[in-house]
């Protein structure tokens, strides 16, 4: 019988950062699942957003928490980005 220590540090995944974006609510497409909004660079999947939204009647904002599912587009035309 014999033992062996795999090298794991290859195979190990860095976290992207925390990211925090302020929109107004007409910058904001609202769905079911999430919420769309179109962004200038490019915010790799799985990263982790805190978004805060302002109301277009009041000064009122909602804070949210989210991970980037999607982000679609060019550096040209801009990117779409699907919020969960």
């Amino acid at each position: 019988m014999s033992a062996r220590k795999f090298d794991l540090s290859s195979n190990l995944i860095p976290l992207p950062t925390q990211t925090r974006l302020t929109l107004s609510s007409s910058a904001v497409r609202i769905r079911k699942n999430g919420i769309e909004f179109c962004s200038a660079q490019q915010i790799a999947a799985w990263t982790e957003m805190t978004v805060e939204l302002q109301s277009a009647r009041d000064d009122r904002r909602i804070h949210c928490t989210g991970v980037v599912v999607a982000c679609n587009g060019t550096r040209h035309a801009g990117f779409t980005v699907s919020l969960l």
